[in-house]
């Protein structure tokens, strides 16, 4: 049987998440260092690191750069995780890297008795990936935390970037938000610039201290200057006309024609939605449709200032381009009409108020009460929090146990539903979960799926 590198990255004996970071720096040092020959954009946060991350990339491929970017969960498949100016790596580009890492790795178990994790070779991959493809720069997202994430073993990046800080892995980074903060904070690096999300106070009170104590230079975005607009095009019955959105021309194009059109391309020229906004005066178009995605693009554009101060050459023009091409799969996704379906992957309840939001902006107060969850959710998260973010919105839900050894059953999620005031049942997969809620709602209604990423391949179905 041919060697197959995901399963090998896969192995189950090594999976378990040990965070620290002298593993990492001891692969790196016998790979020659890779991150060496690379500059970085590192993000980290609790909410919001991936659509950051992809704003970022996408702004800085629209400039012309060769642009890295890893990222996690994936969604669809594992090679969505490392990818270069938005394609995929290769199943022969990911074995050739793996081939590399691989007898490393082996080597560094046999010395030491200890083996990377998971996490850790897929990191030490991408790394070699992005040094063979000649990356200008590599937006890199944090796994878990940042202090001891594997991720946090490169030099000074060009910009550290701390997005929206929330309790999530309270057993792993604390149960406060000045903990979890601390954890996020140990990205920064001496004398390297960072943006940071304006925090929650207790949250900024630390972000602010290490940032004074590594002296680095910390920018937050005024959300005073951002003025966001309300969804428009044909999935939302709006007026608006493919291509007549802020910023022109190319812009025009990518937040117009392509809006709606998943990175898959599964639903291609199907729908076609927009969100414009100005941020400090200048107007932008994303299509990211969440009520919260100017924001994050906001915090993005903040670091693409950055990054000019820093002399890499980003027009204004490549800037809007880049925020208006910019795609994230699951993140308030309208992945069908009649009934109009959306797909979201809140997993805590920062996320499910986010999406609650999304739903306000979108539907309107009239929508409150008409919607038909599909949700599936892992047992450590504050689930009833979360379904109490939505309730306001939900008709019923639709529960669904995750394929996923942390996954809370279904039975117990329609409990807590119930308990809330929800109608709720139960179905055997997410797939038969968002089918029966598009049922329920008949074609003038609204099914959402969220809970978690892991089930968002999923839930996505071609047939919508």
């Amino acid at each position: 049987m041919a060697f197959d590198p995901v399963a090998w990255i896969n192995t189950p004996r090594w999976q378990a998440s040990r965070l620290g970071l002298d593993r990492m720096v001891d692969l790196l040092e016998r790979l020659g260092r890779p991150q060496d020959d690379l500059r970085f954009v590192h993000v980290a946060g609790t909410n919001g690191k991936g659509s950051t991350c992809a704003y970022l990339a996408s702004v800085l491929q629209a400039a012309g750069l060769r642009v890295g970017l890893f990222t996690s969960p994936f969604v669809y498949c594992f090679e969505e995780r490392i990818r270069v100016n938005g394609v995929n790596i290769s199943a022969e580009e990911l074995a050739r890297a793996v081939e590399v890492v691989r007898p490393v790795a082996e080597a560094m178990e046999a010395a030491t008795g200890d083996h990377p994790t998971e996490f850790e070779l897929m990191a030490a991959v991408a790394l070699e990936h992005f040094r063979a493809a000649g990356c200008d720069i590599v937006v890199m997202e944090v796994g878990l935390g940042g202090r001891l994430d594997a991720t946090n073993a490169i030099d000074a990046p060009e910009v550290s970037v701390i997005c929206r800080i929330g309790l999530d892995h309270t057993d792993l980074l604390g149960d406060t938000l000045a903990a979890i903060a601390g954890e996020k904070a140990g990205i920064m690096k001496a004398g390297a610039p960072v943006v940071s999300w304006p925090q929650e106070p207790e949250a900024m009170a630390v972000i602010r201290a290490v940032a004074d104590e590594r002296g680095c230079a910390l920018a937050v975005p005024d959300f005073a200057a951002l003025a966001v607009g309300p969804l428009e095009g044909a999935a939302w019955g709006g007026a608006t006309a493919a291509g007549e959105v802020a910023g022109g021309g190319a812009a025009a194009t990518a937040a117009g024609e392509v809006a709606g059109t998943s990175t898959d391309g599964t639903f291609a020229g199907a729908l076609t939605a927009v969100r414009r906004f100005t941020y400090r005066g200048e107007a932008f178009a994303t299509r990211m449709l969440g009520r919260y995605q100017p924001a994050n693009a906001a915090v993005a554009i903040e670091a693409v200032g950055v990054l000019r101060e820093r002399g890499w050459a980003i027009s204004e023009a490549s800037l809007k381009e880049g925020i208006a091409a910019a795609c994230w799969p699951g993140r308030f996704e309208v992945v069908g009409t009649s009934p109009l379906t959306i797909v979201d992957g809140g997993h805590n309840p920062q996320g499910a108020v986010a999406l609650a939001d999304s739903l306000a902006d979108g539907l309107g107060p009239a929508g409150r009460g008409s919607v038909v969850f599909a949700m599936g959710v892992l047992a450590d998260k504050d689930y009833p929090a979360m379904v109490a973010a939505v309730a306001p919105w939900a008709r019923a839900l639709i529960a669904y146990t995750p394929a996923n050894p942390r996954a809370l059953a279904a039975e117990d999620l329609a409990a807590c539903a119930r308990a809330a005031g929800i109608e709720a049942e139960v179905a055997p997969d997410p797939a038969a979960a968002l089918a029966r809620a598009r049922d329920r709602t008949g074609t003038a209604g609204v099914a959402v799926a969220f809970g978690t990423l892991y089930a968002i391949a999923d839930l996505r179905l071609e047939r919508l």
